[in-house]
């Protein structure tokens, strides 16, 4: 069987730019976060339109820390979870940079990193920018029910995060490198309740998990932090049983986005945070800062995807999930 590993030996982190909504301002990640704005239509007339701006915003942002203008990018990847991801395409219409859209729901930051890295090691670009987003709002309208209608949500949901969070891979040495990957597998263990989507993307984080610790002859202790994207608490919970029940305790070191980004005893998120910003945001932000500091120097970054949309849930259908991983280092 082939070794599900990727190696990377010349794909590096230029910087990252991360911009965020109101509630997570609120949280305890603050001041790891470069932009936020208290206004939840980020001054524009609908929430779809506020999600674009916040991709823009942050693609702008990303291009000013790094001394690059668009065309001085070889290719741009990302979604979101609109349909046909259209916060993304809409928020990069102007830059006249090559572009593939992808979704991967909550996982798709990674994914387009996973996808990025190829081309860059491949040698058919220089560098390549990638972006994710996601707005509460958005997501609510799309997934659940308007925010008018006033549902109540159930212990085990998830909030979505407001934010978008863009990364610039270069094919130039900085001391920020993602040195391996893995790619996901469709997991469905059957679970069908769209307001626990922890418990449907936790199988996809463990089978990653399993594949890449049994394959890699990596061991936990050689890491600083091991985080999943939006397990939420939930979620997190299952995936450290179960990874117990196959013989992997990852200890402290092994957390979760979607625990880290709001404080939970203090603000009324239930099971935690899910999202593509999730993810997006918290290792762009809370990790690769650090990582800057030297406070981490080796990270396993695992993004996880429920895929699902609202048709499927009216259906009874299950939730198929997924879960990516890059592991990334600093030299």
């Amino acid at each position: 069987m082939k070794n599900s590993v990727l190696q990377y030996e010349n794909v590096f982190i230029a910087d990252t730019a991360t911009h965020v909504g109101k509630n997570e301002l609120e949280g305890p990640l603050k001041d790891y976060f470069d932009m936020y704005d208290e206004d939840i239509y980020f001054g524009q007339k609908t929430f779809e339109k506020a999600e674009s701006e916040l991709v823009r915003r942050s693609l702008n942002l990303l291009f000013k820390k790094t001394g690059k203008k668009p065309e001085d990018i070889s290719l741009l990847l990302g979604g979101d979870l609109l349909n046909q991801c259209v916060a993304t395409s809409f928020g990069v219409a102007g830059t006249q940079i090559p572009f593939l859209g992808l979704y991967g729901a909550c996982s798709t930051i990674i994914e387009a990193s996973i996808v990025a890295c190829s081309f860059i090691n491949g040698g058919f670009v220089d560098n390549a920018a990638v972006v994710s987003s996601s707005h509460f709002c958005t997501a609510e309208r799309q997934y659940r029910f308007p925010l008018e209608y006033g549902s109540q949500k159930t212990p085990t949901s998830q909030n979505t995060v407001t934010g978008c969070g863009t990364y610039l891979l270069q094919n130039t040495p900085t001391p920020y490198r993602i040195c391996e990957a893995v790619i996901g597998k469709v997991v469905d263990n059957g679970i069908k309740d769209a307001n626990n989507m922890g418990a449907a993307m936790a199988t996809a984080a463990v089978d990653t998990l399993l594949r890449y610790f049994n394959e890699s002859n990596a061991r936990a202790e050689n890491f600083d932090i091991i985080a999943t994207g939006d397990l939420g608490k939930e979620g997190h919970e299952l995936s450290v049983e179960l990874l117990k029940r196959c013989g992997l305790d990852l200890g402290d070191k092994y957390t979760d986005c979607g625990m880290l980004i709001y404080d939970l005893n203090k603000q009324d998120m239930h099971s935690g945070a899910s999202g593509c910003a999730c993810i997006a945001t918290v290792f762009g932000g809370y990790i690769f800062k650090r990582m800057q500091k030297k406070e981490i120097n080796n990270a396993l970054i695992i993004g996880t995807g429920a895929l699902l949309n609202r048709n499927s849930s009216l259906q009874n259908e299950s939730i198929p999930s997924v879960a990516h991983l890059i592991h990334v280092v600093r030299d």
